[in-house]
């Protein structure tokens, strides 16, 4: 890395387990209480941690970090820590920040032996978050903790991290890979991300200026994203050898794990454009938890059903499971994935520049005063 002294290499993420050999030598100390024998010498490698594996995996990430580099990173990669000088265009920044992970879909990701989409999936549920407040993602951090590490499955999952941060506009700048003897079942692991972002501290979204008589925008999901699988592998469960061979054109696996849609470019741009007065990313909780968490008191969203299409996929989940359309609105997305409000004379307009950008936008409802009713109400 640029600045470090010469025949000096850091790894560019930290691979921690030292407990592990701790742990090790421990039960070695009181083996030989009670042996006379010459103890066998007992390495990091001998205690699970493979140092060149992690070594092997820093190499397979340098490439595909160094494509996400962006205006502000003073320092990445390589470090104790990142910097990163925000952007001199803005006049009054506020930082914005979010973290999620996958959540359970990372068991069919094991199952199905397919992880170079999750990391879409981890970039997403975060910068999708920091987007509705009126923000630019700047820079994403990841954090992949496994039991035993193999190399080309986290190559995989950090590919796909790149990509979603490249496809974000935001730089991958650090991140932690903790190997962890007896921490994770064979085959397995954990993700976590962390998004920072920036706006203007004038053009803040926050919901306070929607009024009865704007206009509800549905932008269309690209699958169940990465919310509500508890349930998605029940269904699987349930249909066993019956679940259709495809869904929505595309073979069924790839249907159930297709990454979850980045909004972020797109809605800057409709944002630059017009006056969007909220945003809401619908994850878990579905469309009658998420948009209320964006409305001022006393209004609510009334959606009118039917104003977007049902995928193949969740008309399979809704049947396999069994469910209402109650449930279903408040378990997946339902084909929404990020939802706008906009004043009513702007509808038109800001529809017409995302469909440009290549989103599926529909007209879902309205904003009025919710009286005695639900916050939001689909009917």
């Amino acid at each position: 890395m640029k600045g470090e002294p010469p025949g000096r290499r850091r790894a560019p993420r930290k691979i921690c387990a030292n407990f592990s050999l701790l742990r090790t030598l421990v039960r070695a100390i009181f083996a030989m209480s009670n042996s006379a024998a010459t103890p066998t010498p007992l390495s990091y490698k001998d205690a699970g941690v493979d140092i060149d594996a992690g070594d092997a995996l820093v190499e397979r990430i340098k490439p595909l970090a160094k494509k996400t580099m962006r205006e502000g990173v003073l320092a990445g990669i390589g470090g104790f820590g990142a910097l990163f000088e925000v952007p001199k265009r803005y006049k009054e920044p506020v930082l914005v920040s979010g973290t999620d992970g996958v959540g359970t879909k990372l068991k069919l990701a094991f199952e199905w032996n397919m992880h170079d989409t999750v990391g879409i999936d981890l970039v997403a549920m975060s910068v999708n978050d920091v987007l509705v407040q009126g923000a630019e993602p700047l820079f994403f951090l990841d954090y992949f903790a496994c039991g035993k590490l193999d190399v080309d499955t986290a190559a995989a999952v950090v590919g796909g991290i790149a990509r979603g941060c490249e496809l974000s506009g935001c730089a991958l700048i650090g991140g932690e890979t903790a190997e962890m003897p007896g921490m994770y079942p064979a085959g397995e692991y954990d993700l976590a991300g962390f998004a920072v972002g920036a706006v203007e501290k004038s053009k803040i979204l926050t919901g306070k200026d929607v009024q009865a008589g704007d206009v509800v925008l549905g932008l269309a999901s690209s699958g169940v994203h990465s919310n509500g699988f508890s349930l998605v592998r029940k269904c699987i469960e349930r249909a066993g050898t019956s679940a259709p061979a495809t869904l929505d054109g595309k073979p069924f696996k790839q249907a159930i794990m297709e990454p979850t849609r980045l909004y972020v470019k797109n809605v800057l741009a409709a944002l630059a454009q017009h006056p969007i007065k909220a945003l809401a990313h619908i994850t878990g909780g579905g469309l009658l938890e998420n948009i209320p968490r964006v409305l001022p008191e006393g209004l609510a969203a009334h959606l009118q059903k039917g104003s977007w299409p049902q995928t193949e996929l969740f008309a399979w989940l809704q049947q396999t499971a069994g469910i209402d359309d109650i449930e279903m609105n408040r378990t997946f997305n339902n084909g929404i994935g990020m939802v706008l409000v906009v004043p009513a004379e702007a509808a038109e307009a800001t529809a017409a520049t995302l469909a440009q950008l290549g989103e599926a936008v529909y007209r879902i409802g309205h904003i009025a005063e919710r009286g005695q009713g639900a916050a939001v109400v689909v009917a």
